[in-house]
């Protein structure tokens, strides 16, 4: 399984692609089950890069771990979370602030 990432290229938000539009929250991303699938999010991707609204655009590779989204590269997992030395940090302060 895979989705698309990319970097919003008007603030710098990690983004993740999902039917049509670009997401804040990995939870929120298509995922491709086959490579028909992958194809659609990397012609999604390109188009994003050549419109100028995504940089660093990437299919990762993610696993369902207890009905979430996970990506299986350390690398992924901080950019969808934030720092690992700081949690008041990233994506994982909003998720504490709106609890």
């Amino acid at each position: 399984m895979k989705i698309l990432t990319a970097n919003r290229l008007s603030d710098g938000e990690v983004v993740w692609y999902a039917h049509g539009r670009w997401v804040e929250t990995i939870a929120e991303a298509e995922i491709a089950g086959d490579k028909e699938a992958e194809a659609a999010l990397e012609s999604a991707g390109a188009q994003g890069l050549a419109g100028n609204l995504v940089v660093d655009v990437n299919l990762i590779d993610v696993e369902i771990v207890y009905g979430t989204v996970r990506p299986l590269r350390l690398r992924e997992r901080i950019r969808a979370a934030g720092p690992t030395t700081r949690n008041d940090l990233g994506k994982q302060a909003r998720t504490q602030h709106a609890a």
